[in-house]
């Protein structure tokens, strides 16, 4: 796995998933849009993760937000008391790869890696 870009954020990011989100952010053609993180109910163990582009304008005072080189990514604190101390990471291998997400607080993980519980 890659080292993080910066390691004292609540929410880690290797080089290489920083790169890739990069690449899609340019593809959406606008400049102020951040990464939301969070999780919501369901997936096979209970929570799944959820991760979309939006505006920086969205932000509340609810969320927590960690930069990385300028590139913005957002967490709600509800969602933030799950995934403190994710590890994003990002694969091109053809099977079984995208976005990875290592998360200390999990208990239990699905076998695709997008679900949780704790």
């Amino acid at each position: 796995m890659a080292e993080a870009t910066i390691s004292n954020q609540g929410i880690q990011l290797s080089e290489k998933a920083l790169h890739h989100v990069l690449q899609l952010k340019s593809q959406q053609g606008n400049e102020d849009l951040c990464l939301r993180v969070g999780v919501r109910q369901g997936g096979c163990s209970g929570m799944s993760y959820m991760m979309d582009f939006e505006n920086i304008n969205n932000v509340t005072e609810q969320d927590d937000v960690f930069d990385y080189d300028g590139f913005k990514i957002v967490c709600d604190r509800k969602s933030l008391l799950y995934l403190y101390g994710l590890m994003l990471d990002y694969s091109d291998a053809m099977i079984g790869g995208g976005f990875q997400f290592t998360n200390p607080n999990a208990n239990q993980t699905c076998g695709c890696g997008k679900s949780f519980s704790t």
